[in-house]
């Protein structure tokens, strides 16, 4: 006897489930572009507070170190907001590609 094999295969989506993975990869994108952004951001932050010449009045572990996580908060808050754009370039170039 003869088995006769489905068109598509079991590990296959099926074609009423593409928008939702279309959806999905959109959703991931534009995440992952935004956590790019702002690690760009943050680097950048960091980068300009150690090319600083003086010394400010409190300076110190504990300022460098709330420093440190008060450029992270604002460059969270920059990316969200698509401040410099990198995100969106980043994710239309991803969206278009096949992957």
């Amino acid at each position: 006897m003869t088995t006769i094999l489905p068109l598509t295969s079991p590990t296959a989506p099926s074609p009423a489930s593409k928008p939702a993975d279309a959806d999905k990869r959109h959703a991931d994108i534009q995440a992952m572009a935004a956590d790019f952004e702002a690690i760009f951001v943050r680097q950048m932050l960091t980068t300009m507070r150690n090319s600083s010449l003086g010394e400010g009045l409190f300076d110190g572990q504990g300022g460098d170190q709330f420093r440190d996580m008060q450029d992270a908060k604002i460059a969270d808050s920059m990316a969200q907001r698509g401040v410099f754009g990198i995100a969106q370039l980043l994710s239309r170039h991803l969206e278009h590609k096949d992957v």
